[in-house]
C-alpha cells in the first residue's frame, strides 16, 4: 500500500478519512494524494438556449474558492501530521502527501485516477450537497480495478492489527483477500468469518484461513448461522466480539441492482458499520 488517494473535500468528513491514510501511510510509507475534483460548468443545449458569461464566471470562480479551502485544509492537516509534501512518483522510505486538480464529474474522474494508486481512502457521508459519497465509492470499487478503504466519522487508534474477513465463497471476496494481503500479513490476529445462508458456491472458510496460515498470518475461522439476522448485521456483531478494527469483504456479490431493491451485506455495512472497511470488487 504505497501510494493512496483520498478525495478531499473541506469538511470533517473527508479528513477523517485522510487521517486514516496517513495511519497508513505511517505504516507502508506510503504517498498520500489529496484529489479535488472541479466541475465544470454545465451545458444546456437546444435552440434559444445560451448560457450567461457572468455565469459561468461566478461558477468557475466558486469552484476555485472551495479547491482552495479544500487545499488548505488538506495542508494544515499534513503539516500536523509531520508529513513531508512531495510529488508522486518521488519514492522515499517514509509517508509523503501531494494534492492534484483534475477538472470533470466526481465518479469518473476519481475512478479514472484512482487506477494509479494501491487503494483509495474515503469517508462516509462526506462532501458537498451535489454529489453522493456512495455513488464516488461504488464508482471507485467497479471502475478503478482497485480496493476502496472506506472510513468512519471518528477513526480509531488502530487500523489493521485485528482484521475481521468476511468470507462468502464468492470471487470478489477473494479479489479482496489479495488486495488487502499487506494488512492481513502485518495483523496482529485475523478471523475468517462465513455466515450461513449468506454465501454463494466456494471453498470454505476453513480452507480460506488454511491459504492464509501458509502465507504466515495468525488466522482462525468461524462460521455462524443467519437465522433471522441480515448478513451485514451479523458481521457487525462478530467483529465487535472480535474486537476487530477493520472489516474485509468483497463487494456486491450481488448486483448493485439488486442490493438496492432487496438490501444487501455490502449496502448494510456501507450504511450502519463504525469500523473501517476494506472493499474489493
Amino acid at each position: 500500500m504505497r501510494t493512496l488517494l483520498v478525495p478531499f473535500f473541506d469538511d470533517a468528513k473527508a479528513e477523517a478519512a485522510l487521517a486514516s491514510a496517513c495511519h497508513v501511510a505511517r505504516r507502508f510509507s506510503s504517498h498520500v494524494e489529496g484529489l479535488f475534483v472541479l466541475r465544470p460548468p454545465p451545458v444546456f443545449e437546444g435552440e434559444g438556449i445560451a448560457m450567461a458569461g457572468s455565469y459561468m464566471t461566478q461558477f468557475r470562480e466558486e469552484g476555485r474558492r472551495l479547491a482552495d479551502s479544500a487545499k488548505q485544509r488538506f495542508e494544515r492537516f499534513i503539516a500536523a501530521q509531520n508529513i513531508s509534501v512531495k510529488t508522486l512518483g518521488e519514492a522515499e522510505d517514509a509517508p509523503t502527501a501531494g494534492w492534484r486538480e483534475l477538472e470533470g464529474l466526481e465518479g469518473p474522474v476519481i475512478s479514472d485516477h484512482a487506477r494509479l494508486f494501491d487503494m483509495m481512502v474515503i469517508g462516509r457521508e462526506f462532501g458537498h450537497p451535489w454529489f453522493d459519497w456512495q455513488v464516488m465509492c461504488e464508482a471507485g470499487l467497479f471502475e478503478s480495478g482497485r480496493p476502496v478503504l472506506v472510513t468512519p466519522d471518528q477513526p480509531g487508534s488502530a487500523l489493521g492489527e485485528n482484521i475481521l474477513l468476511a468470507w462468502n465463497g464468492g470471487t470478489e471476496t477473494a479479489r479482496a483477500i489479495s488486495m488487502s494481503m499487506p494488512f492481513l500479513t502485518r495483523a496482529k490476529s485475523v478471523l475468517v468469518l462465513t455466515v450461513e445462508g449468506a454465501t454463494v458456491p466456494g471453498p470454505a472458510g476453513d480452507a480460506v484461513a488454511g491459504h492464509l496460515k501458509r502465507n504466515g498470518i495468525k488466522v482462525n475461522s468461524k462460521t455462524v448461522n443467519l437465522g433471522s439476522r441480515a448478513a451485514g448485521e451479523v458481521i457487525i456483531n462478530e467483529a465487535q466480539n472480535f474486537g476487530a478494527d477493520m472489516i474485509v469483504k468483497g463487494a456486491y456479490t450481488n448486483s448493485r441492482l439488486r442490493q438496492l431493491v432487496f438490501g444487501g451485506a455490502t449496502r448494510y455495512l456501507l450504511g450502519k458499520a463504525s469500523l473501517p472497511l476494506l472493499l474489493a470488487h
